[in-house]
């Protein structure tokens, strides 16, 4: 039973120790390890054993307290009881070492694994920051493009309304002297009407002046 605790606590040591400080692929296998045996039934197997061990320390621990209260009221301990108590304090002793390595072994590998997903997470923020930067870059080079585009536009709007005065200037002058034709017009109607009346007058007064020679 001893040689076994011995066995099972150097093992959890070197187990403890390769979580510990990386030597090359090791510390990935003993997590790989960790990561199966708590797949399945590996928990429950493991807390049986736990619980078994706690037993066992227990009862070791209710020994020793017996031992004590015998020796205490026989006022010394017998040499088997003294084997006894040396016995089962090295038993309780490597059993409370090994269930604490065992304890501190399952930290140590819960927070590697969230470590990793941590290192995960953050490779994963960098490449979707690296995405960002670039849709950044190329967001600002359509800006900058756009606003060339805009300048330009604004341009030749610039120009379209310069064009659009001097178009209303010109149409605006033509318009005046469309009026000042019509003016001219309406003033010839009334001169070729007027020289139209005194036309018939002559008319009249010429055929007056013919039918009173044809009288005499």
């Amino acid at each position: 039973m001893i040689q076994l605790l011995f066995f099972v606590l150097f093992v959890e040591g070197a187990l403890a120790f390769l979580l510990l400080v990386k030597i090359g692929p090791l510390r990935d296998l003993v997590i790989k390890s960790l990561d199966q045996l708590k797949m399945g039934k590996g928990p429950a197997t493991v807390k049986t054993i736990a619980g078994t061990m706690s037993v066992i320390l227990l009862s070791s621990l209710m020994s020793i307290v017996k031992i004590q209260n015998k020796g205490a009221k026989l006022g010394t301990m017998s040499p088997m009881d003294q084997v006894l108590w040396r016995t089962h304090l090295l038993e309780a002793s490597l059993m409370g070492f090994t269930l604490f390595l065992g304890f501190i072994i399952d930290r140590m590998h819960h927070y590697l694994q969230k470590l990793r997903r941590l290192r995960n997470n953050a490779g994963a923020s960098k490449d979707e920051v690296e995405k960002l930067q670039k849709e950044r870059s190329e967001l600002k080079e359509k800006e900058g493009k756009t606003s060339k585009e805009v300048k330009q536009l604004q341009e030749e709007i610039s120009k379209l309304l310069e064009n659009l005065k001097k178009l209303k200037s010109e149409n605006e002058e033509k318009d005046k002297k469309v009026e000042t034709a019509e003016a001219h017009v309406v003033a010839l109607q009334k001169q070729s009407a007027e020289l139209l009346l005194e036309y018939d007058r002559l008319l009249e007064e010429n055929q007056n002046l013919q039918s009173l020679g044809h009288r005499t």
